[in-house]
C-alpha cells in the first residue's frame, strides 16, 4: 500500500510545474479550468500506471524472486517455474550463466559383485569373483554450471562443467566441454562429454552387474555386454573433439577418442595377457540419425584407426602381437509420443551392436518400452572369444592357449517411477531390478558364477 502512495504523489507531484505554468498565462478563466481538467486527468492516467507496475512488483517479490544490479550493470535474476526447478542465471556481455544439480542416492540389495564369469575357474587361473551379497548404500551430488553467449547472428560458444560428491568422499567429474558454433547449423565440442547413445536402455535405474558397457572397465575372463560406447567418450585417460550439424530432419555426428587403450580393461589384462601400451589409440565415431514426429533411427561405427596401439610379446617368438584392432557397429530405433500424450504415451527402444575385435566378437540387441512410468526391458548378448591364454605368469617355455569359446548372456530389467514425492515435481523415487544368466555353449560354468540380480531404490532430486 505504501508503494502506491507514493506512486500516486510522485504522479501528481509531476503535475504541479505544469498546472502553475497554465496560471502564469494569460488565459481565460474557463481555459484554465478545462486545461486544468486535462492536467488531472493525465495525472490520474499516470497514478494508475504507477500503481499497476507498484503491484506487480509486489507479486514478484512474494514469488521469491530476487533482483540485484550489481556495480558492473550485471543483472542476476532467481526465476521460479513451475516447469522446472530453480535455475540462477547472469546476464551479462558475456552471456548467460546457469547453475543447477541433481542428487541421485541408491539403496541396493543385490548379489555377489562381480560380472558374470565366462570361463572355467580351473587350477591356475582362479579369481575373486567377490562372492558376496552387495547390500548398501551408494549415489552422488551432481553441481552443474553451464555458461553460453548468443549473438544476433546466431554465432555461439559457451562450456560445462559438472562435478560430482560421491557418498564414499571421492569426488570425480561428469562433464567438463567447451563447444562453438552456429545455432540450429553446426557445432565443436572439446573435452570430456558423452556423444550420441547408440543404446539407450531409458529409464535406467539398475542394469548394473549384467555385463561391462567398455566405457567402464572390461573385465577379463567375465562376460562382456557390447553396447558402441568404447569412443563415445567421458575417458578417464583422455580426451574427445566432435564436429555435429543438423540439415531437416538429419542430424550428423563424428566424435573423436584419444585415451590410453588399455584402460577399458581391468589391470591392463585381455584374453589372459598382460598389456603393453605402445601409444594411444584414437577411436573415429561417425553417426547418421534422422527424427521426426515420434520416430526415430540412427547408424553408427565405432573404430580405433592406430595400429600397434598395444598388445603383447609373445614368449615364444618375442614378435609383438597387436591387439587393438576393435571395429563397432550398431544400429538404433526409437518411438517416442510422451510428448503428445504424457498419459498413455509410448517410449520404444530397440537396439543393436556388434564388436569385431581381435581374436574376439560380440553381438548384442535389446528392447525396452516405457508406459504409465513403468519400464520393462531384455538384453541379449552373444560373446565368441577365439582364444584365451592361461598360466602367463608362470615360468613355463609353452604358453598354455584356452579357447573358452561361445556363450550367451540374457538380461532382464525393469523399473517404476513414483513422482511428485511430498508435492514436489523434481522430487522422484525409483524402483528397479534385474536378473541376468550366463548360458555356456562349451564351456563349463560353476553353478554360482551363472546369474546375477539386485533391487534398488533409487532417490532422485532435482535442483
Amino acid at each position: 500500500m505504501n508503494m502506491k502512495l507514493l506512486a500516486i504523489a510522485i504522479s501528481l507531484g509531476l503535475t504541479v510545474p505544469t498546472i502553475t505554468l497554465a496560471n502564469t498565462n494569460s488565459l481565460s478563466i474557463e481555459q484554465r479550468l478545462a486545461l486544468l481538467e486535462q492536467r488531472t486527468l493525465a495525472a490520474e492516467k499516470r497514478a494508475e500506471l504507477a500503481e499497476q507496475k507498484a503491484a506487480h512488483l509486489e507479486n514478484v517479490l512474494k514469488n521469491n524472486a530476487t533482483i540485484s544490479q550489481p556495480a558492473n550493470d550485471q543483472q542476476i535474476v532467481t526465476k521460479k517455474t513451475p516447469e522446472a526447478p530453480n535455475l540462477i542465471e547472469t546476464n551479462s556481455q558475456y552471456g548467460t550463466l546457469k547453475l543447477y544439480g541433481d542428487v541421485e542416492f541408491n539403496t541396493d540389495i543385490a548379489s555377489k559383485k562381480g560380472q558374470l564369469t565366462s570361463i572355467n575357474t580351473q587350477a591356475g587361473k582362479d579369481k575373486d569373483f567377490g562372492d558376496y551379497d552387495k547390500w548398501g548404500i551408494n549415489g552422488r551430488i551432481l553441481i552443474g554450471l553451464d555458461g553460453e553467449r548468443v549473438l544476433d547472428n546466431k554465432n555461439y560458444a559457451g562450456f560445462s562443467v559438472q562435478p560430482l560428491a560421491k557418498i564414499d568422499g571421492d569426488v570425480s567429474l561428469d562433464d567438463a566441454e567447451f563447444h562453438f558454433g552456429k545455432k540450429e547449423s553446426w557445432q565443436i565440442k572439446l573435452g570430456r562429454y558423452e556423444a550420441y547413445d547408440m543404446f539407450p536402455l531409458n529409464q535406467d535405474t539398475f542394469v548394473e552387474y549384467s555385463g561391462n558397457t567398455a566405457n567402464d572397465t572390461y573385465s577379463d575372463g567375465f562376460g562382456y555386454i557390447y553396447m558402441m560406447k568404447e569412443g563415445r567418450g567421458r575417458t578417464n585417460s583422455g580426451g574427445s573433439m566432435m564436429f555435429n550439424t543438423k540439415y531437416d530432419n538429419w542430424y550428423f555426428e563424428t566424435n573423436l577418442l584419444i585415451e590410453d587403450g588399455t584402460s577399458i580393461f581391468s589391470n591392463s589384462e585381455y584374453h589372459g595377457r598382460k598389456l603393453i601400451n605402445k601409444k594411444n589409440v584414437v577411436y573415429v565415431r561417425p553417426v547418421i540419425a534422422w527424427e521426426k514426429d515420434s520416430f526415430k533411427i540412427a547408424a553408427a561405427l565405432e573404430s580405433n584407426i592406430v595400429n600397434n596401439a598395444y598388445g603383447y610379446e609373445d614368449k615364444n617368438t618375442g614378435q609383438f602381437k597387436d591387439q587393438s584392432k576393435r571395429n563397432g557397429y550398431g544400429l538404433t530405433l526409437g518411438w517416442n509420443n510422451l510428448k503428445n500424450d504424457p498419459t498413455n504415451g509410448l517410449t520404444i527402444n530397440w537396439n543393436t551392436a556388434y564388436l569385431d575385435a581381435s581374436h574376439e566378437t560380440d553381438f548384442t540387441t535389446g528392447a525396452n518400452i516405457l508406459w504409465r512410468r513403468l519400464q520393462l526391458g531384455y538384453i541379449y548378448a552373444h560373446n565368441d572369444i577365439k582364444s584365451y591364454a592361461l598360466n602367463y605368469d608362470n615360468n613355463i617355455d609353452n604358453e598354455v592357449i584356452f579357447g573358452p569359446g561361445k556363450y550367451d548372456i540374457h538380461t532382464l530389467y525393469t523399473s517404476y517411477e513414483l513422482p511428485d514425492i511430498l508435492d514436489m515435481n523434481n522430487f522422484k523415487i525409483y524402483i528397479g531390478a534385474y536378473y541376468s544368466v550366463i548360458d555356456g555353449k562349451d564351456i563349463e560354468v560353476k553353478n554360482s558364477d551363472k546369474d546375477r540380480y539386485g533391487t534398488r531404490v533409487r532417490f532422485k532430486y532435482l535442483f
